[in-house]
């Protein structure tokens, strides 16, 4: 397949974009088109041994900064995700992937790509961190201002993602809540139970927090503002634990008096602790966000995925593993085919 990744996208740009590219590359050995200011990323490309790899440049002069607001999207017709959102468009390939401006990269899919027939607005969908299992977030940040048919929308998308993508029969829906009951949270939220109650779904109730990372349910769906914000909590909370314990464990003269004197026990224990590790990489892999490297778009005509400005080159690297994973598993031709069912 080919896939067009946006090198001027993250907040290092092109630094990561491009060492994500050639990641991705030597590992799956698909076709990664690199659009952006062809000398400066040329000149990154050169710093890797890619010579072999089945990666090519497309110039895009402009530049939508992460400071800039979706007027830019259409002041900037060359910018670099505006280009890799035409090529997406004109079926030149199969998957477009930025770390750029989420509300440029939102606003140029519904500008170039448009939205599926149908569908009433867009929603990013994206893996839960700390669940205990896959469980598919949805709406992270695309549309904050919700009603609850466009919610249900998002729970037919999303099922048509797990089901296709994940092998899921039937998937367990579930709605973010304060409560178990079916009179607690907002108007939305009320409103909203009743309609999925109702649609015919495997609806499984209202979903707190503390029961979506139990793996109460395969799907999970809020507006846009509170998903954004319960993901970017979740994910502020994991980087302070990792920080604290290593601060506790390493700080103070105390606690480096004390490893000092665990050195001969801790050398006992290395073989015990080689078979231990893999557990360990899994747990810190669980709490790395680089790990499930962006958000689908769901709703707009095309494989578009986000990932974090902040991305590394192996969140850039598994950006283009999502994109890779929704083509495969035709998630567009299942979305409108489930849309349109929904229609009649």
């Amino acid at each position: 397949m080919k896939i067009i990744l946006d090198a001027m996208g993250s907040d290092n740009y092109p630094v990561p974009d491009v060492a994500g590219a050639v990641q991705a590359a030597r590992e799956w050995g698909d076709e990664i088109i690199l659009v952006g200011r062809k000398e400066i990323v040329r000149n990154e490309l050169a710093k890797h041994d890619a010579a072999n790899l089945p990666i090519t440049i497309v110039h895009a002069p402009e530049v939508i900064e992460m400071h800039e607001h979706s007027n830019a999207v259409k002041r900037k017709k060359n910018a670099s995700i505006r280009v890799g959102m035409r090529m997406l468009k004109q079926g030149q390939v199969d998957a477009f992937v930025s770390a750029g401006n989420t509300t440029a990269v939102l606003a140029s899919a519904i500008f170039d790509l448009k939205r599926i027939r149908g569908i009433r607005r867009p929603a990013l969908g994206s893996i839960y961190p700390v669940a205990n299992g896959p469980v598919f977030v949805l709406d992270n940040g695309a549309t904050a201002d919700c009603k609850p048919e466009y919610l249900l929308q998002f729970v037919q998308m999303g099922i048509a993602y797990v089901e296709h993508v994940w092998g899921i029969s039937n998937p367990r829906v579930g709605l973010l809540a304060n409560g178990e009951e079916p009179d607690k949270g907002s108007m939305l939220v009320r409103d909203t139970y009743t309609v999925l109650a109702e649609s015919g779904i495997n609806f499984c109730g209202n979903v707190e927090p503390k029961e979506i990372t139990r793996n109460a349910a395969d799907i999970v769906v809020t507006d846009g503002f509170t998903g954004n914000v319960m993901l970017k909590t979740t994910e502020a909370v994991a980087s302070f634990l990792a920080r604290y314990l290593k601060q506790e464990l390493t700080g103070g003269t105390l606690n480096k008096i004390g490893l000092a004197l665990m050195v001969p026990g801790i050398l006992a224990m290395l073989p015990g602790l080689a078979l231990m590790l893999p557990s360990l990489r899994r747990i810190a892999g669980r709490l790395d966000y680089a790990e499930y490297g962006g958000a689908l778009l769901m709703g707009v005509d095309g494989v578009v995925i986000v990932g974090h400005g902040r991305s590394n080159s192996k969140a850039i690297k598994n950006a283009i593993g999502q994109a890779r994973k929704a083509v495969q598993g035709d998630v567009m031709q299942a979305i409108r085919k489930r849309v349109a069912k929904e229609q009649k």
